[in-house]
């Protein structure tokens, strides 16, 4: 097989960019997908300063139409798409009992139901290559729960149940699907946390400190590989011991 090529969504920033970036340093041609183009083209130049390859796309992980519209554009330029990292999400927090419908549906669409129809978009693909890495970013609360966070752990539970089913079904093809569960890792989302809140997180991991994006980068990597070909329907969690 000739470069293989990575398609990584919410690239723009936290995880999915580090992600982006660890790719295209193990030699992938990595798509860089998510809304805010600015911040890919400047992810993606970081790529091409350093020798890679990388390419931007604008997708709307939240829009069906748009998911398709997409991919199909992008498949029309690659050909294929080798490796997914299912990464984009949003949260709309509130206790469940206040918890407006229109927020749990879109927390639903966007981290899960996006997640499903860009799989199916790319997994053609990769049956008829016979090969192909999906790695799905689930969450800590996605196996524990967290109060407030209802519509958020329901779409976390669901991708662990989505990436055991596609395990199932693709690993004939020499297809793995596993999903990677962080914990709390340091990004925009927990940089904005006050003090009294991170040290209450803080006091939940036994090692005493947030997670770095590289660290979840770096799983992916491998997971990514050709070592990694013997594992598949996996749950992985990078969360410093928070949850075992």
């Amino acid at each position: 097989m000739s470069q293989r090529i990575a398609l990584v969504t919410g690239a723009s920033r936290g995880i999915g960019r580090a992600c982006a970036l660890s790719l295209a340093e193990a030699g992938h041609h990595v798509v860089l997908a998510a809304r805010q183009m600015e911040k890919l083209e400047e992810a993606a130049a970081e790529i091409r300063a350093k020798g890679g390859a990388a390419t931007v796309i604008s997708l709307d992980i939240g829009s069906a139409e748009n998911i398709r519209e997409s991919c199909k554009a992008l498949l029309a330029e690659t050909g294929r798409v080798d490796i997914l990292v299912n990464n984009a999400g949003i949260t709309k927090d509130m206790l469940a009992m206040r918890m407006k419908a229109e927020d749990w549906d879109e927390v639903l669409r966007v981290n899960l139901t996006g997640a499903f129809l860009v799989t199916q978009a790319v997994m053609q693909g990769m049956i008829k290559e016979r090969w192909g890495r999906i790695i799905n970013l689930s969450s800590v609360v996605g196996q524990m729960g967290n109060a407030g966070q209802a519509n958020y752990a329901a779409s976390k539970a669901g991708m662990i149940g989505l990436t055991k089913t596609l395990a199932q079904e693709l690993a004939g093809r020499n297809i793995t699907v596993n999903a990677i569960a962080p914990g709390f890792i340091a990004t925009d989302m927990t940089a904005v946390l006050n003090d009294q809140v991170k040290e209450k997180m803080l006091a939940l991991i036994p090692a005493k400190r947030f997670g770095e994006a590289a660290e979840v980068a770096g799983l992916v990597n491998f997971l990514a590989s050709d070592a990694a070909a013997y594992i598949t329907g996996q749950v992985i969690a990078v969360n410093g011991g928070m949850y075992m």
